[in-house]
């Protein structure tokens, strides 16, 4: 099951539930803001959270990570370079807003590793590095459901902007054509802040093919 929920910040970002339907367990990728809004479905739906998962470092993709982190004793997960933009308010942002954001207790990941649920094996993500956004931007990979968490990499009809820290156009637009639109054509696209776009369809708009 994918549940997206949209929690406003200092901007409406989509965090997401990815849950095990067999067993109740998953993972809740990117809760920028609403802790207690995020809190409050978890146990409602009864849901168990195994980790929290994170497409990149930027505030409004980290903010609620600290309290949820807390309540639930759980660990937090991203691409490795994810360091030098968490344990830092200017390169995640926050410091523009004067919310200095900072998260501790981090799990760094190494490239193309698989995120397995303890409940049941056969619930995984697969982390696939796709920097450019930032130089931490990930996505992570579900063959079974075929969709994709994306972060900030890619929108429905546009890419991600490359003007922050560690941002860069080139690369950002080379790991898209060929970390993301290299899955297959039917993968959902699930980002940060638009509605859900596919593989096949990003394939043929004028951002990718004019690039």
């Amino acid at each position: 099951m994918i549940y997206p929920v949209e929690v406003h910040g200092v901007f409406a970002t989509n965090a997401y539930f990815y849950i095990d339907d067999e067993t109740s367990h998953g993972f809740l990728i990117d809760p920028g803001a609403q802790a207690k809004k995020l809190l409050q479905i978890i146990d409602k739906q009864k849901f168990t959270i195994e980790k929290i998962l994170l497409t990149h470092g930027h505030f409004d993709h980290i903010g609620a990570v600290a309290e949820i982190q807390r309540t639930l004793n759980i660990p937090v997960c991203m691409q490795k370079n994810g360091r030098a933009y968490v344990e830092n308010p200017v390169w995640n942002l926050s410091a523009e807003f004067g919310l200095d954001i900072i998260l501790e207790n981090v799990t760094y990941l190494d490239d193309n590793s698989e995120i397995i649920l303890a409940a049941n094996p056969n619930f995984k993500l697969k982390m696939i590095p796709v920097a450019g956004h930032t130089t931490d931007g990930a996505i992570y990979y579900s063959e079974k459901d075929s969709a994709a968490f994306v972060g900030d990499s890619i929108f429905k009809a546009a890419y991600g902007r490359t003007d922050f820290y560690g941002g860069d156009e080139q690369t950002l637009f080379k790991n898209i054509k060929e970390k993301i639109l290299t899955l297959p054509a039917e993968t959902i696209l699930l980002s940060g802040h638009t509605p859900p776009t596919t593989v096949r369809d990003e394939k043929f708009r004028p951002w990718f093919t004019n690039f």
